[in-house]
């Protein structure tokens, strides 16, 4: 086994690999792929993923993109048990709904107020990202009703939506009155060495380059 993950720390979504990857001990070659210096853009990263995007992961002679389809890949492979990604259907059903959401809610929401300030020079997010953003905390909020995201039981659904969800709270920071299931699930999560060691240095950095962009 010879695993290699393309990778920058700011991206939440690479973020969210490191998390996994570290939960199941798994021995990792990192190679830094700087998207700010536009290294994702060189010919012989567009020959290993022609979407030149990171998370990447090689295993061996196999290369596969998506971040949710890589940590699914290396649960369903690596994992000693499906405690991350439950065989039950119903279970499974609800984290694959949390994924989901994330890639088609959450991470468009980060990504579009993220870039209108450090990619595309404005000064502050506009009226709409903002709106995007608090939409995606109020369905997030009904979601963490539970000790995690989805139920009792740490998924790769609490993984995969804290990553994003942190970097949001970075951008444009959670309402406590608001939002106290959401708080109190970012709260849970942050909490976990877990998130300490691999999404945290990461997510401060995020957050540091957007506050040096704005007005």
């Amino acid at each position: 086994m010879v695993l290699t993950l393309y990778k920058y720390d700011l991206s939440p979504p690479v973020r969210s690999v490191l998390m996994v990857i570290e939960h199941l001990e798994l021995p990792v070659e990192y190679v830094d792929v700087n998207f700010m210096k536009g290294e994702h853009l060189t010919n012989e990263f567009k020959k290993i993923n022609p979407q030149h995007t990171v998370p990447t992961l090689k295993d061996d002679d196999f290369i596969l993109g998506d971040s949710h389809a890589i940590s699914v890949y290396l649960i369903n492979k690596y994992a000693k048990d499906d405690s991350l990604y439950p065989s039950d259907p119903k279970l499974r059903a609800i984290v694959d709904q949390r994924l989901h959401f994330d890639s088609g809610i959450l991470f468009p929401a980060i990504k579009n107020g993220f870039a209108q300030v450090v990619f595309k020079g404005g000064k502050k997010m506009t009226d709409d990202a903002i709106e995007k953003i608090t939409s995606a905390y109020e369905f997030t909020d009904q979601f963490a009703t539970k000790t995690w995201l989805a139920g009792e039981q740490f998924t790769i659904a609490d993984i995969c939506c804290v990553t994003t969800i942190s970097s949001l709270n970075e951008i444009y920071p959670i309402d406590a009155q608001k939002y106290p299931h959401l708080y109190a699930w970012l709260k849970r999560c942050s909490e976990l060495d877990l998130y300490k060691k691999k999404n945290y240095p990461g997510n401060k950095e995020l957050g540091d380059v957007f506050r040096s962009k704005l007005g």
